[in-house]
């Protein structure tokens, strides 16, 4: 798709215009609209799979089997899991709020739909990384405008026809356009804005957000490390980088990006890594994905061609089809070029150190959306874990832990903000509104806050120290953990309950001016909780 046929503003201020007016009837809030979105997705899937094969080909070179078991495979997946909790993640939500706010003012969380949310896609995984937000925001109640990466145009030439053909038009539109098009639709107020890309258009996205105060969620990359530790499977590392560096490209947020591999093994493993890529690619580099266009080669080019390490296996490429095999690049330094930036393809830099040196290096950088460990030492493990930071942390593997069923996915710092995946996907389109509905009878109990106010009744209000934590402890005083003493809390808070209510009841007694005998009940609560607490 040209500039030319991209979104117009005044086709875009029509367009923006709708979704308010929609939301504001509520329509989306009716569940039963939010489920039948979720199945006219799955329905738009299963009947363009071809068309999106065909697409993902066209943009990346994507191989048919990696476009139906992540693309296809992911999406569908997505819906029928959403579809199946929609109507348990919608529903209020009591919470533990004890007898006074909880019991009697039935104090609930209701989940309320952000508004209008503006889904920005990204071209690596065009399909997932824009249906899949919009799964979540749907399911949340909220109208969206999708917005598909330009740069792999083939597949953003699909999903408008596909959202238009198969989605309520009324509640979900679609809108293409490059820079200077999202810009000008930055500058209209969203309720939620959900962007996925790079930390530096991240940037710009976040202060146009910021004019508003518009909520986002942010996800991003980064300088993914992988470390490989003495103890290590070091054949199983290899292959399982290889992989990464082979799926897609390497064009992943998730990928690994540089490799630390300790001194004893980082020979071995090299040349591991040079057999299990030669494995991926005995039938060819045909099923490798390629760059998605001349730009993304020309930088990968670029970075290689300015790098002080050694090229140790690969370094094969081709403009004329933007072609860029694996290519392993060892004696890397810190200040190499290589490491200058997120490579977002397939070259390896190897760094030769062992695990702690490797997560102070890591330490001292942005913190990264995937860290992934190999060792078979949990001492190793606990280690590195310890010592660093990063958006989620696979071990043995690569990039696994977005899979995993009811986690958060998403980055902290430079890697990103917010999170989604499963219910966090919903709650990130959601506002989390707490309702109360004290019954008007508590006014007499609740007379002692209203002026003029009585200095006699400070001591009504006071709070005590309930734990009993003595002044002058120090940090090797404190004590951690559950265990038995879980149990004992867990039993107290029930007898504590037990006596709320009857204190509660013996309120009501004395302002109705009747006697319900409830204080031998008082002094048998207070006896067993003395004996639980002891």
């Amino acid at each position: 798709m040209t500039s030319t046929s991209w979104t117009s503003e005044t086709d875009f201020e029509i367009a923006y215009s709708r979704l308010f007016e929609t939301f504001s009837t509520g329509r989306t809030k009716n569940v039963a609209w939010r489920k039948w979105q979720l199945k006219q997705c799955w329905w738009m899937i299963v009947d363009n799979e071809t068309k999106m094969v065909e697409a993902l080909k066209a943009d990346l070179n994507r191989a048919e089997f990696e476009s139906y078991s992540i693309d296809i495979g992911i999406i569908k997946t997505d819906i029928l899991e959403t579809l199946k909790h929609v109507n348990e993640w919608a529903a209020d939500e009591r919470i533990d709020a004890g007898f006074i706010m909880g019991t009697l003012g039935k104090a609930r969380i209701r989940k309320e739909p952000l508004g209008v949310a503006f889904i920005i896609g990204a071209w690596n995984f065009p399909f997932i990384l824009a249906l899949s937000p919009m799964l979540a925001a749907i399911a949340a109640g909220c109208c969206v405008m999708v917005k598909p990466s330009e740069v792999a145009a083939a597949s953003q030439d699909l999903l408008v026809d596909m959202i238009r053909q198969y989605l309520d038009s009324q509640a979900v539109q679609v809108v293409t356009g490059g820079a200077k098009e999202t810009t000008f639709m930055l500058k209209h107020q969203f309720d939620h804005i959900f962007y996925t890309g790079s930390t530096k258009v991240a940037g710009f996205i976040a202060g146009a957000a910021a004019r508003h105060l518009t909520r986002t969620v942010l996800e991003l990359g980064g300088q993914g490390p992988a470390i490989i530790t003495k103890s290590a499977n070091v054949d199983l590392a290899a292959k399982r980088i290889a992989y990464t560096k082979f799926l897609n490209g390497g064009q992943i947020c998730l990928s690994v990006n540089h490799v630390f591999a300790d001194p004893s093994i980082h020979d071995l493993f090299v040349q591991r890594l040079a057999f299990w890529n030669d494995k991926f690619l005995s039938k060819g580099t045909d099923q490798m994905a390629h760059c998605v266009n001349d730009q993304s080669f020309n930088r990968l080019d670029k970075l290689l061609a300015s790098t002080n390490g050694t090229i140790s296996y690969g370094g094969d490429r081709d403009l004329a089809n933007r072609r860029f095999n694996l290519t392993v690049v060892t004696d890397v330094k810190i200040s190499d070029s290589l490491l200058s930036e997120e490579l977002f393809g397939p070259i390896c830099p190897v760094i030769k150190a062992d695990h702690v040196t490797a997560y102070k290096q890591i330490s001292k950088m942005p913190h990264p959306l995937g860290l992934y460990i190999f060792s078979s030492s949990q001492d190793e493990i606990d280690e590195i874990l310890r010592n660093t930071n990063s958006g989620g942390v696979t071990i043995n593997d690569c990039m696994m832990h977005a899979l995993i069923p009811n986690a958060p996915f998403g980055g902290v710092g430079s890697s990103g903000m917010g999170a989604y995946h499963g219910e966090h996907g919903f709650k990130a389109f959601t506002h989390m509104r707490p309702v109360l509905a004290l019954p008007t009878w508590l006014e007499a109990l609740m007379k002692i806050r209203y002026p003029p106010y009585n200095t006699d009744s400070v001591r009504k209000v006071a709070v005590q120290n309930s734990h009993g934590f003595k002044r002058g402890e120090t940090m090797e005083d404190q004590k951690t953990g559950s265990g038995g003493w879980l149990v004992l809390r867990q039993s107290a808070s029930f007898w504590v309950k037990v006596v709320v209510v009857t204190m509660a009841l013996g309120f009501v007694d004395e302002i109705i001016g009747q006697r319900l005998g409830v204080a031998g009940l008082l002094n048998f609560f207070a006896a067993k909780i003395r004996v639980l607490v002891q």
